[in-house]
Parts: C-alpha cells; sequence; structure tokens
C-alpha cells in the first residue's frame, strides 16, 4: 500500500511516500511543499494546496495521514498552522483518499518507541527504517514519520479488520 505522510506548516509543509507491504517499508519520495512569506495568507494556502495536489498526483497514494496541530504559546502561530493542516487535510479527501491523523507523540512512540523522543532520534530512527533514504530536509523527516506511523496502525486496522470479516463470516 502507498502512503502519503504530512507534517503541515504555512511556511513548509513536509511531504513523504512510503509503500508498505507487510512489515516491510520501502521508500519511494520526500520533500516539502513552500509557501511563499511575502504573499497573502490566501496566496500561501493555494500553494500549498498546489504543491500537496501535485505530491498526489505525481506518486498516487492510497491513503494520507497528517500529524495534528502542536498547540504553541502564540495563538496566531496556532491558527495560521491550523489553516496548514486544513489544507493538507482537505487535498488527500479531495483525491478521495482515507485521511487518519496522529498526535506528535504517537508519532514518536510508533518510530522510536518513546513518545517525547527529540527530532534527531526521529530522524535518525526513519533513516533505519527506510535504509537508503535520501531525507530532502527536517520537515520531509518528519513527513516520513507520520507515514511509517501510518503504515504501523494502518495495517493493523486491516488485520483486525479482516480477522473481524472472518470471525463474522464463519457464524
Amino acid at each position: 500500500m502507498r502512503l502519503l505522510g504530512l507534517d503541515p506548516g504555512l511556511q513548509h509543509t513536509g511531504w513523504g511516500v512510503i509503500e508498505a507491504e507487510g512489515n516491510r517499508l520501502r521508500h519511494l519520495a520526500n520533500g516539502a511543499v513552500s509557501s511563499d512569506p511575502s504573499l497573502s495568507l490566501a496566496e500561501r494556502l493555494v500553494q500549498l494546496y498546489d504543491g500537496i495536489d501535485k505530491v498526489i498526483g505525481d506518486w498516487q497514494p492510497q491513503e494520507a495521514a497528517v500529524e495534528e496541530t502542536f498547540v504553541n504559546k502564540n495563538p496566531v502561530s496556532t491558527l495560521k498552522l491550523g489553516q496548514a493542516r486544513g489544507i493538507a487535510l482537505l487535498v488527500p479527501s479531495m483525491h478521495n483518499l482515507l485521511v487518519e491523523e496522529y498526535a506528535p507523540n504517537k508519532i514518536k512512540k510508533s518510530v522510536v518507541g518513546a513518545g517525547h523522543a527529540g527530532k534527531e532520534q526521529i530522524h535518525a530512527m526513519v533513516g533505519m527504517l527506510l535504509p537508503g533514504c535520501k531525507i530532502a530536509n527536517e520537515h520531509a523527516a518528519d513527513a516520513l514519520a507520520v507515514a511509517i506511523c501510518h503504515a504501523h496502525y494502518a495495517g493493523s486496522r486491516r488485520h483486525l479488520g479482516k480477522a473481524v470479516t472472518m470471525a463474522g463470516g464463519s457464524s
């Protein structure tokens, strides 16, 4: 299954595409969609929309996952991040993809094994889980972590769904 991970940000939205087959993960691509800070908020959101739309068109993922908003002390920054996150949820949904959301601690725990791991630990583990992967930048590394997290949880969900279907079919 081809999965898209998105790490939303108004200035840079990271993206990563992986292939998950059972417990095996394979890196396909990663990068970041950037917006021009000299433009209006609306124009910047269009840039994010267009960039994510192109990634989906180029890589044809079957599902997507987005990191939940991290609320910081600055309400204006949090609001702008929320708007960028809205675009990250909207675009895959408009392509009829299932879109899951994961909290930052859940992503860290699924990739590193600890919910309070540092960025360096996460990026190192992403490199270990996706051997040979050349990570474009920190935003792309975070997006790949989101995709890896989704691969773990989506795989469990699919196995559980099959088990429930099989149990229901045998009665």
